[in-house]
């Protein structure tokens, strides 16, 4: 999952990017919302953490642009401001959360997890593809019931081919899904991903082209037999 943090403190961005990025969630962070605006139109993202108190374009006037664009992906409010009055505007201009600053880490995170579902009601709570299961919630993956000890690229990645189970994701695509776009790697990364998750899928029994690459497009996961 990957969310844009659109906040103009510092100190508050950077300790929000940490804790998201323990919970596996892709970060990019932008200070004003001019430059969110500019952002949002070149990627795709799954949730917006705003700021209302904005430099350049402020927090409501870049949501209301949002949704006039057509945008549906989640919006939650973070503010000082907690008037009922605040909150309305906030609501009406297109927020699906408002969070009154200062806000308790694990209730942001909980209303981030429940925005999150809300956008992806078809999405199952456990993924499987055939003798292979992954639970989002709890980060745990198996091969028939046999454990696979993931990092958490390894994990997110995995989960984004079964989220697309026979579609082809370039190497690209995933780049820009599970990396944050400061200072991306290169594409060579997901190779050497790919190849580490095809070893530990090998060692739990699974088959050898569990994940296929198609040569020059990228990869998919193998058909169900």
């Amino acid at each position: 999952m990957r969310i844009l943090l659109v906040e103009d403190d510092i100190r508050l961005a950077e300790a929000l990017c940490e804790a998201l990025s323990d919970q596996l969630y892709v970060v990019d962070h932008l200070k004003d919302g001019e430059s969110a605006w500019n952002q949002i139109q070149k990627n795709t993202y799954d949730l917006i953490l705003l700021d209302i108190n904005l430099p350049k374009l402020d927090g409501l006037s870049l949501c209301k642009k949002i949704r006039t664009h057509g945008h549906t992906l989640p919006i939650l409010m973070l503010t000082a401001r907690d008037t009922s009055n605040d909150k309305v505007n906030a609501l009406d201009a297109g927020a699906d959360d408002y969070v009154v600053k200062p806000f308790d880490l694990q209730e942001l995170l909980a209303r981030i997890r429940a925005l999150l579902r809300r956008g992806n009601t078809s999405t199952p709570p456990i993924l499987t593809w055939g003798n292979l299961s992954l639970d989002p919630s709890t980060y745990e993956v198996s091969y028939t019931n046999q454990p696979l000890h993931l990092t958490p690229k390894e994990f997110s990645l995995l989960e984004l081919l079964l989220r697309n189970g026979r579609r082809v994701l370039s190497r690209s695509v995933i780049l820009d899904r599970l990396w944050s776009s400061e200072n991306p790697p290169e594409e060579e990364t997901v190779k050497a991903h790919i190849k580490s998750l095809r070893m530990k899928l090998k060692a739990a029994n699974a088959p050898e082209n569990l994940i296929e690459t198609v040569h020059g497009l990228g990869y998919r996961l193998s058909q169900l037999s």
